[in-house]
């Protein structure tokens, strides 16, 4: 009789790996990235931080300020192309490199004309151009004085180097060769061929303007550029100076309390009472100045109030906290327990009201320039652009004057909007994810 053995397979428990302890940043991160409108609005703003930072390198217009200016082709709309005639300048326009560039951008070694049409005499080495918006006339111009950088003043080398000195500058022209004297007096020579064909590459340009023309014929989209960096600029200015004062007070207030809490509330109150524009006013009456400078310190000044109050009620619902009284009865110096052990701990509430601020930075910013009391000219920002699209308004190809910069404001404002109520949302304990 056969025994039929039935073996009973063990099965040992699965134990399960508890997860691993993360710490708080790691979920704050983790909900920020599920937030696809604070995603939206970070990458407007890295994106904004990336043409301000190349600036004069990826504007069309990289002369400084964008003030490349053809009054002829003023308040064009977007997408005009025209004909430039461009003729050197005789002056000493400096080299830079290319971090100055960045920075500063380059004066052009050319002025600028709007023409319809040219026409070339090689024999005579001339041009005649019609000039854009102008009765049909043309006009003549020396391509020697417009391709050359000619020595200005009186000199004899020409003379003395060829026997004979041409009436209209320092060249003379014998056949195929052009002899003259270059900026630095020393002399030089050139073939016709070699002069037409750099007149015909530098001298001679097709230009599309993509965003058009302002009302003094610049280039739009390089002045729009550069009121990206103006307003990240005061931006970043604004809240710095805001950090440092209202983290400064709102900690004082809220650690000491007493006779210092109710000093810094009733400053805090009478700052907030004032508006932005008369307190602007009055630094830019005791500092005998107006622009850039004046309008960083304003906006940071104006918006220091609310970090106040932010860190002060912070800092009051937990210096009773067990740990804090632990550092006091260490021996911890005050400054001690506020800088390591208080502030770190309020920082995702400080960062939210950061991002609101630099929204708020930039439209006071932008209103102060509406007004005058920000950015002068030349230099672009984007209020001011709005205020000469403003004064523009009813009359014909003016709308993209007030526009563009409308439009970039509001973009810019919204992204800081969407990523500050990203990151509330982020550093909100209750918050699933």
């Amino acid at each position: 009789m056969t025994q039929t053995t039935t073996k009973v397979a063990e099965t040992t428990p699965q134990v399960v790996a508890p997860e691993p302890v993360q710490s708080p940043f790691y979920y704050v991160k983790k909900r920020l990235l599920k937030n696809k409108p604070a995603m939206v609005g970070l990458g407007i703003i890295l994106f904004g931080i990336v043409i301000a930072l190349l600036g004069y390198l990826i504007m069309p217009d990289s002369t400084p300020n964008a003030n490349d200016s053809a009054p002829q082709i003023k308040k064009k709309p977007a997408g005009f192309r025209i004909t430039m005639f461009r003729q050197r300048k005789n002056i000493d326009v400096e080299k830079v490199n290319l971090f100055q560039k960045i920075f500063t951008g380059r004066e052009s070694e050319y002025s600028i004309t709007p023409i319809t049409s040219y026409r070339i005499d090689e024999n005579k080495l001339l041009a005649y151009v019609k000039m854009y918006g102008v009765a049909e006339e043309e006009e003549e111009h020396s391509i020697v004085d417009a391709v050359l950088y000619l020595f200005v003043g009186e000199t004899a080398i020409v003379r003395a180097t060829t026997g004979v000195k041409n009436e209209d500058g320092n060249y003379h022209i014998d056949g195929n060769t052009i002899t003259y004297a270059d900026e630095n007096e020393k002399v030089q020579k050139i073939s016709k061929q070699e002069l037409l064909r750099r007149f015909k590459s530098e001298c001679i340009e097709e230009r599309t303007y993509i965003l058009g023309t302002d009302e003094s014929g610049r280039d739009m989209l390089s002045r729009l550029i550069f009121g990206f960096r103006i307003s990240l600029s005061i931006g970043v200015v604004a809240v710095f100076i805001s950090l440092m004062l209202g983290t400064t007070l709102g900690s004082i207030a809220g650690f000491f309390g007493g006779r210092t809490d109710a000093f810094v509330i009733w400053l805090m109150t009478v700052v907030w009472s004032i508006p932005s524009i008369m307190l602007v006013i009055a630094i830019s009456l005791a500092l005998q100045s107006r622009g850039i400078w004046v309008a960083f310190v304003a906006v940071g000044l104006t918006t220091w109030v609310e970090i106040a109050r932010l860190v002060r009620g912070q800092i009051l619902s937990i210096k009773k906290k067990t740990y804090i009284e632990a550092a006091g009865a260490l021996g911890l110096s005050n400054r001690r327990i506020i800088v390591n052990h208080i502030l770190p701990n309020i920082l995702g509430p400080l960062i939210v009201v950061m991002a609101s601020n630099f929204a708020s930075a930039i439209l006071t910013e932008a209103g102060l320039s509406f007004v005058g009391l920000g950015v002068q000219p030349p230099m672009p920002s984007w209020g001011s652009m709005i205020y000469e699209g403003f004064k523009n308004i009813g009359t014909t190809d003016s709308f993209h004057l007030i526009f563009y910069p409308s439009l970039f404001i509001s973009i810019l404002v919204l992204a800081f909007n969407l990523f500050g109520n990203g990151l509330r949302d982020a550093y909100d304990p209750t918050s699933q994810g």
